[in-house]
């Protein structure tokens, strides 16, 4: 039987708090399943945006992460007023051209 999704073993590990007495916290790890191949579209986010490389990619996986639960609960009402958004903000981040296209400045 062949995978329908792509599946993944999602880690944070806490390295450091700003505050001096508080220790960092065990990592939390999670799997999770996308029906996209995420490590590529963070990849392709990170040459779209301006951004440092390590915002973008966590821009990408969060995205595509959040919108993987969206989805799964399409029909939960708590995402009824936050899915046009999300739609038009998915369909602006596409049609980004590379960063630093010299065409970008159009």
């Amino acid at each position: 039987m062949a995978l329908r999704q792509h599946r993944y073993r999602i880690t944070v590990e806490h390295l450091a708090s700003p505050r001096e007495d508080e220790a960092p916290r065990a990592p939390l790890a999670f799997e999770a399943a996308n029906h996209d191949e995420i490590i590529s579209i963070a990849e392709r986010v990170r040459g779209r945006l301006d951004f440092p490389p390590e915002e973008a990619a966590a821009l990408a996986i969060g995205m595509k992460l959040f919108g993987e639960v969206m989805l799964a609960h399409r029909d939960d009402p708590l995402f009824a007023e936050l899915r046009p958004a999300w739609r038009a903000f998915i369909a602006t981040l596409k049609a980004r051209r590379p960063a630093g296209d010299a065409a970008a400045a159009d």
